[in-house]
Protein backbone atom coordinates (compact mmCIF):
# COMPACT_ATOMS: atom_id res chain seq x y z
CA UNK A 1 0.00 0.00 0.00
CA UNK A 2 2.34 2.77 -1.23
CA UNK A 3 -0.18 5.57 -0.56
CA UNK A 4 -0.52 4.58 3.08
CA UNK A 5 3.24 4.31 3.50
CA UNK A 6 3.86 7.68 1.84
CA UNK A 7 1.27 9.31 4.08
CA UNK A 8 2.86 7.69 7.14
CA UNK A 9 6.29 8.96 6.12
CA UNK A 10 5.06 12.50 5.55
CA UNK A 11 3.37 12.62 8.93
CA UNK A 12 6.27 10.90 10.72
CA UNK A 13 8.59 13.65 9.47
CA UNK A 14 6.40 16.01 11.51
CA UNK A 15 6.38 13.66 14.51
CA UNK A 16 2.71 12.84 13.99
CA UNK A 17 0.39 10.10 12.84
CA UNK A 18 -2.90 10.12 10.99
CA UNK A 19 -4.96 9.87 14.19
CA UNK A 20 -3.06 12.73 15.84
CA UNK A 21 -0.83 10.65 18.11
CA UNK A 22 2.90 11.00 18.47
CA UNK A 23 5.12 8.21 17.17
CA UNK A 24 5.63 6.76 20.65
CA UNK A 25 2.04 7.09 21.89
CA UNK A 26 -0.38 4.23 22.50
CA UNK A 27 -4.04 4.51 21.65
CA UNK A 28 -6.50 5.18 24.43
CA UNK A 29 -8.28 3.86 26.27
CA UNK A 30 -6.20 0.90 27.46
CA UNK A 31 -8.07 -1.40 29.82
CA UNK A 32 -7.48 -4.80 31.40
CA UNK A 33 -10.36 -6.79 32.89
CA UNK A 34 -9.81 -10.19 34.54
CA UNK A 35 -12.05 -13.03 35.65
CA UNK A 36 -14.40 -12.68 32.69
CA UNK A 37 -14.86 -16.45 32.15
CA UNK A 38 -16.43 -18.74 34.72
CA UNK A 39 -15.18 -21.91 33.04
CA UNK A 40 -11.52 -20.94 32.60
CA UNK A 41 -9.01 -21.16 35.44
CA UNK A 42 -7.96 -17.61 34.58
CA UNK A 43 -9.10 -15.09 32.00
CA UNK A 44 -8.65 -11.52 30.81
CA UNK A 45 -10.04 -9.05 28.32
CA UNK A 46 -7.67 -6.37 27.01
CA UNK A 47 -8.55 -3.30 24.99
CA UNK A 48 -6.02 -1.03 23.30
CA UNK A 49 -8.00 1.56 21.45
CA UNK A 50 -10.43 -0.45 19.32
CA UNK A 51 -8.30 -3.61 19.40
CA UNK A 52 -9.80 -6.21 21.73
CA UNK A 53 -8.23 -9.54 22.71
CA UNK A 54 -9.51 -12.18 25.13
CA UNK A 55 -7.27 -14.70 26.92
CA UNK A 56 -8.26 -17.82 28.79
CA UNK A 57 -6.09 -20.19 30.83
CA UNK A 58 -6.95 -23.87 31.22
CA UNK A 59 -5.00 -26.24 33.45
CA UNK A 60 -4.93 -29.88 32.39
CA UNK A 61 -3.22 -32.88 33.98
CA UNK A 62 -0.92 -34.63 31.52
CA UNK A 63 2.21 -36.75 31.40
CA UNK A 64 5.55 -34.88 31.56
CA UNK A 65 7.81 -34.87 28.54
CA UNK A 66 10.51 -37.58 28.75
CA UNK A 67 13.35 -35.03 28.81
CA UNK A 68 11.73 -33.00 31.63
CA UNK A 69 10.12 -35.63 33.90
CA UNK A 70 10.01 -33.24 36.88
CA UNK A 71 8.38 -30.33 35.07
CA UNK A 72 5.04 -29.28 33.68
CA UNK A 73 4.58 -27.51 30.36
CA UNK A 74 2.84 -24.65 28.58
CA UNK A 75 1.00 -24.30 25.29
CA UNK A 76 -0.36 -21.20 23.55
CA UNK A 77 -3.13 -21.26 20.96
CA UNK A 78 -4.24 -18.25 18.93
CA UNK A 79 -7.56 -17.98 17.10
CA UNK A 80 -8.12 -15.00 14.83
CA UNK A 81 -11.87 -14.82 14.47
CA UNK A 82 -13.43 -13.69 11.18
CA UNK A 83 -15.73 -11.42 13.20
CA UNK A 84 -12.66 -9.50 14.37
CA UNK A 85 -11.35 -8.78 10.89
CA UNK A 86 -12.74 -9.71 7.44
CA UNK A 87 -9.25 -10.83 6.39
CA UNK A 88 -9.44 -13.84 8.72
CA UNK A 89 -11.06 -17.14 7.80
CA UNK A 90 -12.27 -20.09 9.83
CA UNK A 91 -10.13 -23.21 9.74
CA UNK A 92 -6.52 -24.11 10.56
CA UNK A 93 -4.34 -21.39 12.17
CA UNK A 94 -3.08 -18.81 9.69
CA UNK A 95 0.55 -17.75 9.40
CA UNK A 96 -0.26 -14.64 11.43
CA UNK A 97 -1.90 -16.70 14.19
CA UNK A 98 1.11 -19.03 14.36
CA UNK A 99 3.53 -16.11 14.51
CA UNK A 100 1.50 -14.32 17.17
CA UNK A 101 1.45 -17.47 19.30
CA UNK A 102 5.21 -17.86 18.80
CA UNK A 103 5.93 -14.28 19.93
CA UNK A 104 3.91 -14.65 23.15
CA UNK A 105 5.16 -18.19 23.84
CA UNK A 106 8.82 -17.32 23.31
CA UNK A 107 8.74 -14.40 25.72
CA UNK A 108 7.12 -16.37 28.54
CA UNK A 109 9.20 -19.50 27.91
CA UNK A 110 12.60 -17.83 27.52
CA UNK A 111 12.03 -15.67 30.60
CA UNK A 112 11.05 -18.80 32.56
CA UNK A 113 8.09 -16.73 33.74
CA UNK A 114 6.39 -19.92 34.98
CA UNK A 115 8.19 -22.16 37.45
CA UNK A 116 7.53 -25.37 35.53
CA UNK A 117 9.03 -27.55 38.28
CA UNK A 118 6.18 -26.50 40.56
CA UNK A 119 3.76 -27.83 37.93
CA UNK A 120 4.96 -31.37 38.59
CA UNK A 121 2.45 -33.58 40.43
CA UNK A 122 4.11 -37.01 40.25
CA UNK A 123 7.60 -37.05 38.65
CA UNK A 124 7.59 -38.86 35.34
CA UNK A 125 3.87 -39.56 35.58
CA UNK A 126 1.66 -36.51 36.00
CA UNK A 127 2.05 -32.77 35.71
CA UNK A 128 0.02 -29.67 35.02
CA UNK A 129 -0.09 -28.30 31.50
CA UNK A 130 -0.84 -24.58 31.25
CA UNK A 131 -2.90 -23.90 28.12
CA UNK A 132 -3.36 -20.27 27.09
CA UNK A 133 -6.00 -19.53 24.46
CA UNK A 134 -5.84 -16.10 22.82
CA UNK A 135 -8.82 -14.92 20.76
CA UNK A 136 -9.15 -11.77 18.70
CA UNK A 137 -12.47 -10.04 19.31
CA UNK A 138 -11.68 -6.94 17.26
CA UNK A 139 -8.45 -6.42 15.33
CA UNK A 140 -7.73 -2.75 14.75
CA UNK A 141 -3.96 -3.25 14.82
CA UNK A 142 -1.20 -4.29 17.24
CA UNK A 143 -2.51 -7.67 18.32
CA UNK A 144 1.01 -8.47 19.54
CA UNK A 145 1.00 -6.12 22.51
CA UNK A 146 -2.68 -6.65 23.28
CA UNK A 147 -2.31 -10.45 23.24
CA UNK A 148 0.82 -10.33 25.39
CA UNK A 149 -0.90 -8.15 27.95
CA UNK A 150 -3.96 -10.41 27.95
CA UNK A 151 -1.88 -13.58 28.36
CA UNK A 152 0.00 -12.21 31.37
CA UNK A 153 -3.17 -10.85 32.98
CA UNK A 154 -4.93 -14.20 32.54
CA UNK A 155 -1.96 -16.11 33.98
CA UNK A 156 -1.89 -13.79 36.97
CA UNK A 157 -5.63 -14.34 37.43
CA UNK A 158 -5.47 -18.15 37.19
CA UNK A 159 -5.73 -20.60 40.09
CA UNK A 160 -5.45 -24.39 40.10
CA UNK A 161 -8.56 -26.55 40.32
CA UNK A 162 -8.62 -28.96 43.23
CA UNK A 163 -7.35 -32.49 42.66
CA UNK A 164 -9.56 -35.46 43.42
CA UNK A 165 -8.40 -38.98 44.19
CA UNK A 166 -6.02 -40.23 41.53
CA UNK A 167 -4.84 -36.67 40.79
CA UNK A 168 -7.88 -35.96 38.67
CA UNK A 169 -8.73 -32.25 38.47
CA UNK A 170 -12.13 -31.15 39.75
CA UNK A 171 -12.95 -28.18 37.56
CA UNK A 172 -15.99 -27.33 39.68
CA UNK A 173 -13.79 -26.48 42.67
CA UNK A 174 -10.89 -24.06 42.70
CA UNK A 175 -7.98 -24.43 45.10
CA UNK A 176 -7.06 -20.73 45.44
CA UNK A 177 -3.46 -21.74 44.60
CA UNK A 178 -2.12 -19.43 41.87
CA UNK A 179 0.06 -20.43 38.95
CA UNK A 180 3.73 -20.22 40.09
CA UNK A 181 4.78 -17.09 38.21
CA UNK A 182 8.36 -15.99 38.65
CA UNK A 183 8.36 -12.96 36.33
CA UNK A 184 6.04 -10.48 34.73
CA UNK A 185 6.90 -10.53 31.04
CA UNK A 186 5.33 -8.32 28.37
CA UNK A 187 6.03 -8.06 24.64
CA UNK A 188 6.28 -4.62 23.06
CA UNK A 189 6.45 -4.46 19.28
CA UNK A 190 8.28 -1.52 17.72
CA UNK A 191 7.53 -0.78 14.07
CA UNK A 192 9.64 0.95 11.44
CA UNK A 193 8.60 2.95 8.40
CA UNK A 194 11.44 4.54 6.47
CA UNK A 195 13.80 5.91 9.12
CA UNK A 196 11.08 6.35 11.72
CA UNK A 197 10.13 4.10 14.65
CA UNK A 198 6.69 3.94 16.22
CA UNK A 199 4.53 1.79 18.50
CA UNK A 200 0.93 0.58 18.58
CA UNK A 201 -0.13 0.87 14.92
CA UNK A 202 -3.77 0.87 14.02
CA UNK A 203 -5.03 -1.43 11.29
CA UNK A 204 -4.25 0.96 8.44
CA UNK A 205 -0.72 1.66 9.70
CA UNK A 206 -0.03 -2.06 9.82
CA UNK A 207 -0.43 -2.12 6.04
CA UNK A 208 2.33 0.44 5.50
CA UNK A 209 5.19 -0.43 7.83
CA UNK A 210 8.54 -1.79 6.64
CA UNK A 211 9.66 -3.91 9.57
CA UNK A 212 8.97 -4.68 13.22
CA UNK A 213 10.73 -6.04 16.27
CA UNK A 214 8.88 -7.70 19.14
CA UNK A 215 10.76 -7.37 22.42
CA UNK A 216 9.77 -9.43 25.47
CA UNK A 217 10.59 -7.34 28.53
CA UNK A 218 10.64 -8.40 32.18
CA UNK A 219 9.68 -6.09 35.05
CA UNK A 220 13.35 -5.49 35.87
CA UNK A 221 13.99 -4.30 32.31
CA UNK A 222 15.84 -7.43 31.21
CA UNK A 223 15.16 -8.72 27.69
CA UNK A 224 13.90 -12.30 27.42
CA UNK A 225 13.39 -12.63 23.67
CA UNK A 226 13.42 -10.80 20.35
CA UNK A 227 11.52 -11.63 17.18
CA UNK A 228 11.76 -9.74 13.90
CA UNK A 229 8.98 -9.38 11.35
CA UNK A 230 8.50 -7.58 8.07
CA UNK A 231 10.78 -7.33 5.05
CA UNK A 232 13.08 -4.46 6.07
CA UNK A 233 16.43 -4.90 7.79
CA UNK A 234 17.64 -3.09 10.91
CA UNK A 235 21.00 -1.57 11.76
CA UNK A 236 22.55 -2.33 15.13
CA UNK A 237 21.81 1.25 16.18
CA UNK A 238 18.16 0.85 15.20
CA UNK A 239 17.87 -2.37 17.19
CA UNK A 240 19.34 -0.70 20.26
CA UNK A 241 16.89 2.20 19.89
CA UNK A 242 13.96 -0.19 19.38
CA UNK A 243 14.89 -2.20 22.47
CA UNK A 244 15.22 0.95 24.58
CA UNK A 245 11.81 2.12 23.40
CA UNK A 246 10.28 -1.29 24.12
CA UNK A 247 11.65 -1.28 27.67
CA UNK A 248 10.18 2.17 28.22
CA UNK A 249 6.77 1.22 26.86
CA UNK A 250 6.71 -2.09 28.76
CA UNK A 251 6.79 -0.05 31.97
CA UNK A 252 3.80 1.91 30.70
CA UNK A 253 1.81 -1.24 29.87
CA UNK A 254 2.79 -2.89 33.14
CA UNK A 255 1.10 -0.05 35.01
CA UNK A 256 -2.15 -1.15 33.37
CA UNK A 257 -1.74 -4.58 34.96
CA UNK A 258 -1.17 -2.99 38.36
CA UNK A 259 -4.40 -1.04 38.03
CA UNK A 260 -6.54 -4.22 37.90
Amino acid sequence: MPDIRENMLNLAALGRRQDGRGLEDYREPISVEVGISRSAEGSALVKIGKTVVMAGVKLAVDKPYPDTPNEGSMMINVELLPLSNPKYESGPPSIKAVELARVIDRGIREAKAIDTKKLCIVPGEKCWMVIIDLISINDDGNLYDAAGLAAMAALDNAVFPKLKEGNIPDYKEKSNIPIPLTKNILPVTVFKVGQYLFVDPNQEEEEGYDGRLSVAVAADGNIAALQKGGEDTFTLEEIETMVDLAVQKAKFLREKLKSI
